[in-house]
């Protein structure tokens, strides 16, 4: 196994922080398949990344047994190194406005928790013998608005995180004694394509190192989550936010 390429398995590749994850990842040497509701696009410039994409979509949970059993055929060995969990949705009001609970229905609440939420505990349901097979490791991607509210996260999007980082605890407590390792990280304010208007204003006021994170920062950590460096580290949080979270 010492000189087997390493698989990764990464939600939400698309952009920001699952784009540059995707990045660091290939520089390293990682094999990486990546799932997106979306179809393969033919402009896409990265190598590889017609045969290492899954078109799935996470809402629907009906499909997540169908998206596991794909991902298996693609392992040569039956060994998944690593699966990141980063797809996420948050949706907005008019004009991008914050939905608060009087804003956000029966539909958008399921919406939510099943993109954000469901869909990775039963994802990681069904890999977890090809996760076993390599001692691999498990890495959700929440956020600071799982544990404070945030100006411009909606309330379903800030549940799901909550959920997600209890979601991390339980499946390292459950999953430890398959020498599958589970944690998570929190970002604050990264520097993306989705930044809300006002992200500056409350840079200045809130994060102490006064500064937008950059995607690779948080892809760099990621990576050490996966790797024996961090062969120790089980049900963390890290949060990742230039002191915002304090």
């Amino acid at each position: 196994m010492s000189g087997e390429q390493k698989i990764m398995l990464l939600t939400g590749a698309s952009r920001g922080i699952g784009h540059a994850t995707v990045k660091l990842f290939q520089e390293r040497g990682w094999r990486i398949l990546t799932v997106s509701r979306q179809p393969f696009d033919p402009a896409c410039a990265w190598p590889a990344a017609k045969a290492a994409h899954i078109t799935a979509d996470l809402a629907d949970l009906n499909g997540i047994q169908a998206l596991a059993d794909e991902v298996r055929s693609r392992l040569p060995n039956g060994r998944l190194h690593a699966l990141v969990n980063n797809a996420g949705i948050s949706p907005k009001g008019p004009e991008g406005s914050r939905m608060g609970v009087l804003d956000t229905d029966a539909t958008a609440w399921m919406h939510v928790l099943n993109v954000n939420l469901v869909s990775t505990a039963l994802l990681v349901r069904a890999l977890v013998p090809e996760l076993e097979a390599a001692q691999g490791s498990i890495v959700n991607v929440t956020s600071i608005v799982g544990s404070r509210v945030h100006p411009f996260a909606g309330v379903a999007y800030a549940c799901s995180k909550a959920a997600l980082a209890t979601l991390t605890r339980e499946l390292a407590f459950e999953l430890g004694a398959h020498k599958i390792r589970c944690n998570a990280i929190a970002p604050g304010e990264i520097k993306t394509a989705i930044l809300s208007p006002g992200t500056d204003e409350l840079v200045v006021r809130e994060v102490p190192m006064g500064r937008l994170g950059e995607p690779r920062e948080v892809a760099e950590t990621i990576h050490f989550l996966c790797t024996e460096a961090s062969s120790y580290i089980n049900g963390a949080e890290i949060h990742i936010s230039g002191g915002q979270h304090v």
